[in-house]
């Protein structure tokens, strides 16, 4: 049977009913904003931009020395370099990465170029090619200069940020491989450090008879020793 409820019945209920709406909205979740992200206060940000993987931060982090030291003891004796990591901390970084896993053990100077410098850091004693890791940004705008003895990385001379592993000393001054300008080719080629012991071995790696050979995946290596000489490994000493 159908019955009317009095004026003061439904006026309560229909507050009742009011109220739990009210409550059952408030509960109810939003429409997210899936853009926005939190950052480190907890508020929220604008979108990240997409990661370039030239700009991630390597395995390891640069601590809090400077100016690390390491040894690279080598088949024709030792030397030692000094990392600056105030002018080119994402390079010193890499560097201290592929070190500390031992990369570095067993590889070759590939590439010896008589009174010019010496290339390794990529290549076994067979010949064959280590895999590295992603390219590190090309720091070579940071004012440090292709003088003697300093320690920079090799690239592909096309592109600027191509950077993994292959590093060079040079034996003499080549400014020509310094930043002059924002071209692939003009770009220049990251200066990291410097040789502070043992300049008298890279001298004597860059003095041994060359021949031209091709590595095990095909590509030229139009000046390696004859004999090889082995980078026993690379560790650092501060």
């Amino acid at each position: 049977m159908q019955t009317l409820l009095s004026p003061l019945r439904r006026d309560w209920i229909i507050v009742v009913l009011l109220v739990l709406a009210a409550g059952s909205a408030g509960c109810r979740p939003g429409k997210q904003n899936n853009d926005a992200k939190p950052n480190d206060q907890g508020a929220a940000s604008q979108p990240a931009p997409s990661a370039d993987a030239n700009d991630m931060p390597p395995s390891r982090r640069f601590e809090t020395e400077k100016h690390p030291r390491l040894k690279i003891e080598t088949s024709l004796g030792d030397m030692v370099v000094e990392l600056d990591a105030e002018n080119a901390l994402l390079t010193v970084n890499n560097f201290l990465d592929h070190a500390d896993d031992g990369f570095y053990d067993g590889t070759i100077f590939h590439e010896v170029n008589r009174g010019y410098a010496i290339m390794g850091g990529s290549h076994a004693e067979d010949l064959s090619v280590k895999p590295a890791r992603l390219s590190v940004r090309n720091e070579a705008d940071n004012g440090l200069k292709n003088v003697r003895g300093a320690v920079a990385m090799a690239r592909d001379p096309g592109t600027i940020d191509s950077a993994t592993s292959v590093f060079f000393i040079n034996l003499t001054d080549n400014p020509h491989l310094d930043h002059r300008d924002a071209t692939p080719e003009g770009y220049g080629y990251c200066v990291f450090g410097k040789v502070v012991e043992g300049m008298d071995v890279a001298d004597r790696i860059g003095e041994v008879d060359t021949r031209e050979t091709t590595a095990k995946d095909g590509s030229p290596l139009p000046r390696a020793p004859a004999e090889p000489v082995v980078i026993r490994s690379i560790r650092r000493v501060r």
